[in-house]
Order: structure tokens, then sequence, then C-alpha cells
């Protein structure tokens, strides 16, 4: 969680300084004035996220039989295509690479390789996303943004016929989201620079159950599914 509140706080940072640089500066030159009137538009996004994940239990036997997620940041990095649908909507569609690290922990086991298992994930995430945007405000342009993605987790150990047992925790290898998020578009010199910061919320049980039915792992998990914050910087 400290994670999460420092890459929103650092978002938050960035989206209003670049907002009050745009607002407050005596420029008023505009860049890139017929940027937005273009049909298809290209670009690429590098980024940070945090993953979580979010448990829905069978029976609720306290605070102290939870499964405990520690989160590792990870790092993002993709291409963007956008469609123009009229002056406030875009069509998005944003294929990317995200990596991250996820530790269970099991606070009924005392051993340690009992008690933890990491999980380190690399998703193939496809969003397709719908922009409104605001009217542009000299060489800024806030936007909410929304839908839905798919994502292909390639570490995801599915198919391990390996359980618990031996040590392995297994994830299923496709997932579904919504997404809901915010950002600034900045018409630079030569090209648009956007800061933009997104939650994304599985649809889907991500959780691959022992073979025993009882199992101290996934025995009184009704549901696992991710939840993440992107915090994304797009160059169009």
């Amino acid at each position: 969680m400290k994670m999460k509140r420092s890459l929103l706080i650092l978002a938050l940072i960035i989206c209003a300084q670049s907002a009050n640089a745009q607002l407050f500066s005596k420029e008023r030159i505009a860049n890139l004035e017929t940027f937005d009137k273009k049909f298809l538009t290209w670009g690429y996004f590098l980024g940070f996220n945090s993953y979580d994940f979010n448990f829905d239990y069978v029976q609720d036997f306290g605070p102290e039989t939870d499964v405990v997620v520690n989160s590792t940041g990870g790092f993002n990095v993709g291409l963007i295509g956008d469609m123009r649908i009229n002056q406030y909507i875009n069509l998005r569609l944003e294929p990317g690479l995200y990596f991250t690290q996820r530790d269970l922990v099991y606070r009924e086991f005392t051993e340690e390789r009992d008690r933890v298992r990491e999980l380190q994930s690399t998703y193939v995430h496809v969003p397709l996303l719908v922009k409104f945007s605001t009217k542009r405000v000299n060489n800024w342009k806030p936007f909410i943004v929304g839908g839905v993605s798919g994502s292909l987790n390639l570490a995801s150990n599915q198919d391990n016929p390996e359980d618990n047992g031996e040590g392995q925790f297994r994830m299923k290898k496709y997932t579904s989201y919504f997404e809901l998020g915010f950002g600034i578009d900045l018409y630079l010199f030569y090209f648009k620079f956007t800061p933009s910061i997104r939650g994304v919320f599985a649809m889907t049980d991500e959780l691959v159950r022992d073979d025993d039915a009882n199992s101290a792992y996934t025995g009184n998990i009704a549901k696992m599914g991710s939840r993440g914050v992107f915090i994304n910087f797009t160059f169009q």
C-alpha cells in the first residue's frame, strides 16, 4: 500500500506541476495546433505499476487467517494507437508489457518456505479505452479514460502439474479487467506528452486451486483477482 500511495502522489505532483506551468506561463503560442484533427495517431508509453490482489473468502475466520500481499513496484512499456471519434472523444488501444512481483504471506505457517509464495508476473496487457477530453486550453487538455482490457500472464504457472504441496503457486493465464483513470495532454513544440494514472480491477478469478480441496493455500479462497495502479508517460 505504501508503494501505491507513493506512485499516486508522484503522479498527482507531475500532473499538477505540468498543468500549473501551462496555465500560468506567459507564453501563449499554440503548439501542434492540428494534432488533434488527425483521424489516427500513434505513440508509445513508459511507466510504473503497483499490483495487488483482492481476495474473497469462502469463510471469514478473521484477519489473522487472511492472505497478506506484499507488492513490489514494476514497470510498463508499450505502444498506443488512437482513433479520433470527435473533438472530445477518442478510442485508444494500448498494448504493452507489464512486469511486477507480489509476495503472498500465509501467516498460519511458521516455516519460511511454506509461509511465502513469490509471484513474478509478466503480463501482455491489451486495454481498449475510451478517452473523454475537455476543450483544449492553451497547450494543455485534461481528460478521463475508461474501458476494458485483457491480459496474458506469461509466468502464470497454470499448466504446471505440481501445486502448493510441492511449493508451486499457480495462476490462470488469462484475465479480464475494467479500468478507469485520468490525465493531462501537454502540447509541446515537437510532440504531445501525457502523464496519466489508471486503476485496474480484475473481473475474473485468477486462482488455480490445489488438488487438495482443503489446501491451506487455496481451499478457503472463493476468488482472487488482481488490482493495481498504472502511472504512464505517453509520447505521441
